[in-house]
Formats: C-alpha cells, structure tokens, sequence
C-alpha cells in the first residue's frame, strides 16, 4: 500500500461527503481511513452506507482530532500517510501521485507540505516552492494539506497528545528537523480546503495561545528560552485587540504559564532552534543551500 489518507471527523457529515468523493479519483495506490471522533449527525452510518471501501473507526468518546490522528498513524496500512481535514477535497486525481514523487526525491525529506488554497479566504496558493527545479524547505505545514513518512512519524513519537488541540504540527516538525529530515513544498495540484463554519474559533484562539507558549517550553533551548516565551506571550495578546478574543487568550496564557512546571522540557538543540526559526522568518530554503 502506497498511502493511507487519514480524515479525522466529527458532526460535518455533509462536508467529508465531499472530501470522500475527491478521495475516489486519485491514481495511486491508497486507503482511506475515517476516524470518527464520537459524532452524533450519523456521520458513521453516511460512510458505511456511501462509501463502503472507505476504512471507518468510530469513537463512542471524543477524543480530539491530535489523538485521533495518532491512531490513524498506527491503524495505518500505506508508508505514506498523507492528511486532509473534512471540510477539505483533492483538486486533481494526481495529488497523491505527485507528492509521493516529492516525497521519495531525496531520503531526507520526512515530510511534505502539500500546495492548498482557501476560498473563502483569499484563495491565495499555499505551501508551494518557488519553482519545481529545487527541493525547497519550509518549517512546517498545516494539518489539512501534508503527508508524512509513517515510519519516521511513529518513531519520533507522533504527536504530543498534551496540546491537545492546534500547533502539533510545529511542535513535531522541530522534532523532525533535530532528527535530521526535513519538511519540503510541494509542486502537486493543490487541496482546496472550505474552512467549514461549524469550526469552533474560541476554542482555536485558546489553544492557538496556550500551546505556542507550550511549543517554546518543549522545544527552545535554554539560551534563547526566555526570549522565546516573553516575545510569544507578548506576541498572543497583541494579535488581536477585541476583547471578546483577548479575554479568552489572557486566559490561556496564564493556565500555560501556570502549568509549564508540571511539563517536562525536551529542548532541540541550538543549532536546529535557529535553523527552524531562519525557515519559519525568512522563508523557504533549498535543500542544496543547507
């Protein structure tokens, strides 16, 4: 099995249809897998009478879509595990295809961000290198549009199930980078992701706040650690001014900051910190460069 593409879902029956049937056309070798994370739409009754080739485990207690998707990861069957978000679909039959040319085009590519846009928002391409001739780098990529080597994923530990909810992709690629491999921009069609308006975004700015300052304390190295976390606080409160949104990120900064002795550090190191941060700042690199 060349690839499984993992979706992780709850109550947005109507929108995973869509992704499900853009999941149908692509030309490789692939599974789906459907983790339904304990929802009550009959989200689990549309797959099995719809779509019954598609792989579905359903979750009487919900659960979050981070611990979700690592046991997507080992339920996995494909090498590849690529990931895209129920309210999102595959553009082109040859997404799969060609990011797993991207993937395989050198060893130390771990994982790849794969081109996106969102047309609700300015539907503005994504995720894509500069031109196809170099392997460019990013620090990153977003969970509705990236695959990862299933092998590499498991063994530097998935995703840490502490975040609970938004910025595991940063915290593991820190990860991936401090183990030699890299992150890549894709050169496939792009996935189209509609941002469903069920999308809860207090809770998003909450944990968007709590767990950047988790992602310093995990990860920064001790010299450049409290710098990392005063600008990241600073930086959370200053994002947004209406005080509805700056109530509930005062919040989750103060239970961060509160709960940051209880939460073991596992620092990269220096030279990986900086690097990430020159990619994340500065923008793509190629891989010949480095």
């Amino acid at each position: 099995m060349e690839a499984t593409v993992v979706i992780t879902t709850k109550n947005r029956k109507e929108e995973l249809r869509q992704a499900l049937i853009s999941c149908r056309t692509q030309t490789v070798s692939h599974e789906v897998l459907v983790i339904d994370d304990a929802s009550t739409d009959g989200t689990a009754e549309m797959v099995k009478e719809e779509f019954p080739e598609v792989r579905l485990e359903r979750d009487g207690t919900s659960r979050g879509y981070i611990v979700q998707r690592n046991r997507a990861a080992e339920m996995a069957r494909g090498r590849a595990i690529f990931s895209i978000d129920d309210d999102a679909e595959f553009s082109d039959p040859g997404i799969l295809e060609a990011t797993l040319r991207d993937l395989d085009a050198d060893p130390r590519i771990g994982a790849v961000a794969i081109p996106y846009i969102e047309p609700d928002k300015a539907n503005t391409e994504c995720q894509r290198g500069p031109d196809s001739e170099n392997i460019w780098l990013t620090d990153s990529y977003i969970g509705t549009a990236h695959v990862v080597r299933r092998d590499l994923f498991l063994k530097l530990g998935a995703y840490r199930e502490n975040l609970i909810h938004q910025g595991e992709e940063s915290d593991f690629c820190i990860r991936l980078l401090e183990a030699g491999y890299h992150v890549r921009l894709g050169n496939a069609p792009p996935i189209i992701h509609h941002e469903s308006p069920k999308r809860d975004f207090s809770r998003m700015d909450y944990y968007g706040a709590r767990n950047s300052v988790l992602f310093g304390w995990q990860n920064a190295p001790g010299s450049h650690l409290p710098a990392h976390l005063i600008g990241t606080t600073l930086r959370c409160l200053a994002w947004s001014r209406e005080p509805a949104r700056l109530k509930i990120r005062a919040k989750a900064l103060f239970d961060a900051w509160t709960a940051l002795s209880e939460i073991p550090r596992k620092p990269v190191g220096t030279t990986t910190y900086r690097l990430f941060r020159v990619l994340r700042k500065k923008g793509p690199l190629a891989l010949a460069d480095l």
